[in-house]
């Protein structure tokens, strides 16, 4: 019985745990039959320019924090983004900023360098 390639690296050596195929090179896991394609949340800036991981941004408004009294002010620059799939609260990017630290962004407020 032939095995299917790794969905995620392609790699040749996949093996049945049960009822499970994994992967020795990358440890992905996924159920035979299952569908591999995993969707993709398309996640747009201010402008609808389509946002990835690593990009830069910049803030298009005024952003209170809450909790404190500091204001993420317009025109600040954030790098090296995370996007977030599972937004449930509308927060869709993860990031640092200099001088505040890390927090998380809805993608409508910013938009894309």
């Amino acid at each position: 019985m032939s095995l299917p390639n790794c969905p995620q690296c392609n790699s040749e050596y996949t093996y049945n745990d049960g009822d499970l195929l994994i992967c020795p090179e990358c440890a992905h896991e996924w159920k035979e039959g299952e569908s591999t394609v995993e969707e993709q949340v398309l996640i747009k800036d201010a402008n609808g320019n389509l946002l990835a991981d690593g990009d830069t941004v910049t803030v298009v408004k005024d952003l209170k924090i809450k909790g404190s009294s500091s204001v993420v002010k317009v025109g600040t620059k954030v790098k090296n983004i995370r996007l977030l799939t599972d937004a449930s609260d509308g927060h869709d990017i993860d990031c640092k900023i200099d001088g505040i630290g890390a927090m998380k962004l809805k993608s409508e407020y910013v938009k894309k360098v």
